[in-house]
């Protein structure tokens, strides 16, 4: 359970109570209550959010419950978690209208579990407390050396199925590069994020160096857009960025292309895959595997890889992320 106050658990001490920390602090915050409003005061905790895909118009009918909730579904149920790449507001605006084609296609009632880490989503994965996730190539990939994650499908995207770090800095900053930055303040998503997190690192170390000893001060934003508008208004002096993320969204913000400027670009690495829970029922997985890799094929779901700007999903190897494995080797994560 965590309570209201727990991100803050997570944030290199001290930074709280930094000015400019509470006005980055609260982004993600005012985003969940404000959308799927729940209340979350000091005498409240939320465990897991459930959306039912039934009313696609209605986000209220996010509901709070208990994780046993989620646990306990029938066998008709296709539970699904989903990481917070970005922030949950639009995760649900992003997926809802694919999941509930899910749903559809399988004839099972879809419970979809939205967590405010990436660790969360592995965690119901590895106890079988979901079916199918949405996680980041880190996650994935230490889900997969760790207990036996299982890849199912991945997107392609722009013909690829691969991805970068993009270092970004404010338009009128001096910064050329990760070097630019020593001292300054960053912004990371969440420590098991790979363009968020782990590159900058694997970055950082080559230079000899770690986030505690290069940077004055870093925060962690649960989220690519919460770091993103971080740079924006100037709350931080630099970000790391998931580079789908970030054109996804300097190409319907013009505002962020004015605002920001991309220094470095790191990778490529292995995109986000689609992953199962480790011995999911053979037959349903087969059912996932067909109704993602042909959605292309008809009207409809072309429709909906085309609102996600995915090309198609597709089957790629485990090796797709053996440069992640290496940078982990390096760093001894």
């Amino acid at each position: 359970m965590h309570k209201n106050g727990s991100i803050l658990e997570r944030i290199l001490p001290g930074i709280a109570r930094q000015p400019k920390f509470w006005a980055l602090a609260i982004v993600p915050l005012i985003a969940l209550s404000a959308i799927l409003f729940l209340s979350l005061d000091n005498a409240q905790t939320y465990d897991l959010l459930k959306v039912n895909l039934n009313n696609k118009s209605a986000i209220s009918s996010v509901l709070q419950t208990d994780l046993s909730d989620a646990s306990q579904a029938g066998a008709k149920t296709l539970r699904v978690a989903i990481s917070s790449v970005i922030s949950p507001t639009k995760t649900l605006e992003h997926y809802q209208e694919l999941l509930t084609h899910v749903e559809e296609y399988l004839g099972r009632r879809v419970t979809l579990i939205l967590k405010p880490t990436y660790a969360e989503v592995n965690d119901l994965i590895l106890g079988k407390r979901v079916d199918l996730g949405f996680v980041c190539s880190l996650a994935y990939v230490k889900g997969n050396d760790d207990f036996g994650m299982e890849l199912l499908v991945a997107p392609q995207m722009n013909g690829e199925t691969v991805y970068y770090s993009y270092l970004i800095v404010p338009q009128d900053s001096h910064v050329k590069g990760l070097i630019d930055l020593r001292n300054s303040s960053f912004a990371f998503t969440d420590p098991l994020s790979n363009s968020g997190h782990l590159a900058p690192t694997y970055q950082l170390s080559l230079l000899g160096e770690s986030p505690a000893t290069f940077f004055n001060r870093y925060i962690f934003t649960y989220s690519h857009d919460n770091s993103i508008v971080a740079v924006t208004d100037g709350l931080v002096d630099g970000a790391a960025i998931d580079s789908l993320v970030y054109d996804q969204a300097a190409a319907s913000d013009t505002d962020i292309a004015s605002k920001t400027r991309i220094v470095s670009r790191w990778g490529p690495y292995g995109i986000p895959p689609v992953v199962t829970s480790p011995g999911l029922n053979p037959e349903l997985k087969r059912e996932l595997k067909d109704f993602f890799l042909n959605l292309h094929h008809y009207d409809k779901g072309a429709e909906i890889l085309s609102k996600l700007k995915i090309d198609r999903f597709v089957q790629i190897p485990n090796s797709s992320y053996d440069s992640i494995r290496e940078m982990i080797v390096e760093l001894g994560w």
